[in-house]
C-alpha cells in the first residue's frame, strides 16, 4: 500500500526549515487534487446510479472508520442545511459509533463483524446508496459494512487510495484516487483525505444537483433557519424573480423559509399552486418553471 509507504524524498523532513516543510506538504495537496481527475468517469458514473436509486425512497449510508469516517461524516451531515435533505434518509455508519467522531475509539476499526452488524441495525436496503471510503482499502470495519451492505441489494461504492484494496471488490462503483506516498509516512489525514473530501463533494453536489435541489446554481433547497440563511434566500429569491430584495423578503416570509415556493409565489403563484406544483415535480424548481407556463390572472 502506496499509502503507508516512507517517501525517500521526504526521510529527513524534520530536519527541513519550516517554509520547506510548509511547502512539501502544500505539493502533496496538489498531488492530491490531480488525483482525483482520473476517477472522474467513475464518479460520474456512480452519482448516476445513486440518484436513481434515490428517487425510489432511498438513503444516503456514510461508511468509514478513523480519517475516511469523519470526513465522510462531515460531508453527509452538511447535506440537510444545504439541500434540506431529510434527516431520516441519511446514515452514518462510524467504526466506534458517533463518539469515534470527536475522539479515537482504538480497536473499532478492526472488527469486520461490528461493520456488519451496523448495516444491519439500520436495516440498509436495496434502494439505499452506501458509500464506504478508507484510504487504504483494506479497514476490516469498513469492509465488513461494505460486504454486508452488498448481501443486502444496496448499491455500494466504495472510495480508495490503494489499487487492488479488497473494498473495491464489493462495490458495482470503485473510485481510486491513487495519491501515492504520504508527505508523513502513513498519514493519510494529509493526501488521502484531501483527495477523499474531494471525491465526496463532487459526489454529493453532483447527487443533490441531479435532484433538483439546485437552480441556476443557487442553493433554492436550503431553509431559512437562522438570520444569514434569512438573507441568503432574499437575495436568491430577488435573483431569480427579478424582484427588489423588501419584496422578496415578503415572499420567503409568506412561504415560511422555503425558497422554491417564495420563488413561484414572486412569479405570481398562489401558495397552494406552488405547493401542488413541486410535489408534482418532486420537487424540482426548473422542471416546475420551464414545463408549465402559469398565468396569475
Amino acid at each position: 500500500m502506496l499509502t503507508e509507504h516512507i517517501s525517500p524524498r521526504f526521510v529527513d523532513l524534520d530536519s527541513w526549515s519550516t517554509g520547506d516543510m510548509i511547502h512539501a506538504m502544500y505539493d502533496g495537496q496538489l498531488v492530491a487534487c490531480a488525483a482525483v481527475k482520473p476517477a472522474l468517469p467513475a464518479i460520474n458514473a456512480a452519482v448516476d446510479d445513486a440518484v436513481s436509486a434515490l428517487k425510489r425512497g432511498g438513503r444516503l449510508v456514510y461508511v468509514g472508520a478513523g480519517t475516511s469516517g469523519r470526513i465522510a461524516i462531515q460531508d453527509g451531515a452538511e447535506l440537510g442545511p444545504t439541500y434540506d435533505w431529510p434527516n431520516d434518509r441519511i446514515v452514518f455508519v462510524m467504526a466506534g459509533g458517533m463518539q469515534a467522531v470527536l475522539q479515537s475509539v482504538e480497536g473499532a476499526e478492526d472488527n469486520e463483524a461490528k461493520g456488519a452488524e451496523a448495516i444491519a441495525g439500520a436495516d440498509v436496503h436495496q434502494h439505499d446508496v452506501v458509500i464506504a471510503a478508507a484510504a487504504s482499502g483494506t479497514t476490516p470495519f469498513t469492509v465488513g459494512a461494505l460486504r454486508s451492505a452488498a448481501a443486502r441489494g444496496a448499491l455500494c461504492i466504495a472510495v480508495a487510495n490503494n489499487r487492488g484494496a479488497p473494498l473495491f471488490e464489493l462495490a458495482r462503483h470503485r473510485i481510486l484516487i491513487e495519491t501515492g506516498m504520504e508527505v508523513l509516512a502513513g498519514s493519510t489525514r494529509m493526501q488521502a483525505g484531501t483527495a477523499q473530501k474531494i471525491v465526496l463533494n463532487l459526489f454529493s453536489t453532483a447527487v443533490m444537483v441531479k435532484l433538483g435541489r439546485v437552480y441556476r446554481g443557487l442553493m433554492v433547497s436550503m431553509r431559512a433557519s437562522n438570520a444569514k440563511l434569512l438573507r441568503r434566500a432574499e437575495i436568491i429569491v430577488s435573483q431569480i424573480v427579478g424582484c427588489d430584495e423588501n419584496d422578496a423578503a415578503k415572499f420567503v416570509q409568506r412561504a415560511d423559509g422555503d425558497v422554491k415556493v417564495a420563488v413561484l409565489l414572486g412569479l405570481g403563484w398562489e401558495q397552494a399552486e406552488a405547493v401542488e406544483a413541486l410535489l408534482k415535480h418532486e420537487g424540482n424548481l426548473r422542471s416546475v418553471i420551464d414545463g408549465l407556463a402559469h398565468d396569475p390572472t
